[in-house]
């Protein structure tokens, strides 16, 4: 008999902004993929490719659109994934240069490939199911 108040309901994303964070998933999905194929690591392509760069500035410019439904933990994950991972990259920048550290920075950029596969594969496919991310 009773029935949730609209209130309590998360609104439905518009269309366009699903759109652009599937487009913002495959340019992240790209630049991994030139890094596995390419001269690139995975890591630089993913933080100094042109498709990873584009990607980051949609996601600001278009982040509004997901405020206030399931979409904008999306928006919230493809920013922190990349900006995590460029905080990583300049850790492992500092260490590599101080020569003792040079096995865990190298061990650092293999693992954040490792979690950049991971984090593109696993908040697309949450996409395609229209479920929110847990950030």
């Amino acid at each position: 008999m009773s029935q949730a108040s609209p209130e309590c309901v998360d609104p439905e994303p518009v269309p366009s902004a699903v759109t652009v964070a599937n487009v913002v998933y495959a340019l992240h999905g790209l630049a991994i993929v030139v890094g596995l194929l390419g001269s690139a690591t995975v890591v630089g392509s993913f933080l100094g490719s042109v498709p990873s760069f584009v990607a980051v500035i949609l996601n600001y410019l278009k982040r509004h659109d997901a405020r206030g439904t399931w979409l904008e933990s999306h928006y919230r994950w493809q920013i922190r994934t990349f900006w995590f991972a460029l905080g990583w990259v300049l850790l492992a920048a500092i260490l590599i240069l101080t020569l003792i550290g040079i096995p865990l920075g190298f061990g650092i950029l293999i693992g954040i490939s490792v979690w950049l596969v991971y984090r593109i594969g696993r908040g697309w496919l949450r996409l395609v199911d229209r479920r929110p991310m847990y950030v």
